[in-house]
C-alpha cells in the first residue's frame, strides 16, 4: 500500500519537477542545494492530505520556496566564509536561457531572501502578486514593494541589447581560441576596456581571490596563462550557454572540468566569469 502511494504521489510530482527545480536553482544558486530541496518537497507531499490539495503545482511551488527560504538563511553564512569570489553552479544548455543570466543570478544574491522570492516568482515566473502573498506569507502590497526593491537592485545586471545566439557562440570560440593559442592581438581585440574576470576556485583550485579589473590587468592574466596552456593544454569539451551567457566548456590539465562564460556587451567581451571549484562542476561529468 506504501508503494501505491509513492507511485500516485510521484506520478503528479514528476511532471512538476523540472519547473520546481528551476524555482530552487534560482532562488539557491546550487545544482545540489537544489536537489536537496527537491527530495524534502518530495517527502512533504507523500506526507501531505493530497486530496485536499486542488492544484498541486501551486502548493509544490509554495513549498518550495519556503524551503529554499529557509536555506538561503544558511547559505549566507556560508558564502561570508567562502574562498574567493561564489558564482553560480553552471549550468549549460545549447539554447539561451533568457529568464535568467550569469550577471542577474548574481545580482540577485544582494537581495534579502524575500526580495528574490518575490522578484523571481512575480518578475519571472509571472505569478500574480496574491498567489506570491501566498507563498512567502506576507499581504500583496508588501510583496509588490519587495519586488520593486528588487527590481530596483537588479535593473543594471538585466541585458539591455541580446546578442544573436550564432554571434554568442562564435565570439565564445574564437575566445577559446585566441586565449589558448596564446593570440594576444586577436584577444586583445574582443576585450572591452572595462573587462573583467570573476573566477571562482572555492580555495579547492587556483583562482584569483578577487575579481580582476579593466583591459590592462586582464591581458596580463591571459599572458600568463597562454605559457601553461602551451605547455600543459587545455580540451574544449562543448561550446554552449552557461547560465545564459555564451561560453564553454574544457577540461584542464589537472583532468578538471571548467566553464567559462563570456558577457557581451555592444560586440564586446565585458566580463569573463570562469568556475572551477570541483564541486560546482560535478554535474556535468
Amino acid at each position: 500500500m506504501a508503494g501505491a502511494g509513492h507511485e500516485e504521489a510521484a506520478a503528479i510530482f514528476d511532471p512538476l519537477r523540472p519547473k520546481l527545480m528551476r524555482v530552487a536553482y534560482r532562488m539557491l544558486g546550487s545544482i545540489a542545494d537544489a536537489e536537496d530541496i527537491m527530495q524534502e518537497a518530495f517527502i512533504r507531499w507523500m506526507g501531505a492530505d493530497r486530496a485536499a490539495v486542488k492544484v498541486p503545482e501551486a502548493f509544490l511551488r509554495r513549498t518550495v520556496t519556503r524551503l529554499c527560504l529557509d536555506q538561503l538563511k544558511s547559505a549566507r553564512r556560508q558564502r561570508e566564509t567562502y574562498v574567493g569570489p561564489w558564482l553560480p553552479d553552471p549550468v549549460v544548455e545549447e539554447e539561451e536561457e533568457e529568464d535568467v543570466t550569469l550577471p542577474l543570478m548574481l545580482a540577485l544574491e544582494r537581495l534579502s531572501p524575500l526580495e528574490r522570492a518575490a522578484f523571481l516568482l512575480h518578475d519571472v515566473f509571472g505569478l500574480a502578486f496574491e498567489e506570491v502573498a501566498v507563498t512567502i506569507k506576507r499581504d500583496p502590497a508588501a510583496c509588490r514593494q519587495l519586488a520593486a526593491r528588487a527590481r530596483t537592485h537588479v535593473r543594471e545586471a538585466r541585458p539591455r541589447f541580446r546578442i544573436e545566439k550564432e554571434r554568442g557562440l562564435e565570439i565564445a570560440k574564437a575566445f577559446f581560441t585566441a586565449s589558448r593559442s596564446g593570440d594576444m592581438k586577436a584577444l586583445g581585440a574582443m576585450l572591452a576596456a572595462d573587462v573583467s574576470i570573476h573566477s571562482d576556485g572555492g580555495g579547492k583550485r587556483s583562482a584569483a581571490l578577487k575579481p580582476i579589473l579593466g583591459f590592462d590587468a586582464v591581458m596580463k592574466v591571459h599572458e600568463y596563462l597562454a605559457d601553461l596552456f602551451q605547455k600543459n593544454g587545455s580540451q574544449l569539451v562543448r561550446a554552449g550557454f552557461v547560465n545564459g551567457l555564451p561560453g564553454f566548456v574544457t577540461l584542464e590539465a589537472d583532468g578538471e572540468l571548467q566553464t567559462t562564460a563570456l558577457e557581451i556587451q555592444d560586440g564586446k567581451v565585458a566580463a569573463i566569469y570562469v568556475v572551477r571549484n570541483p564541486d560546482k562542476l560535478r554535474h556535468l561529468h
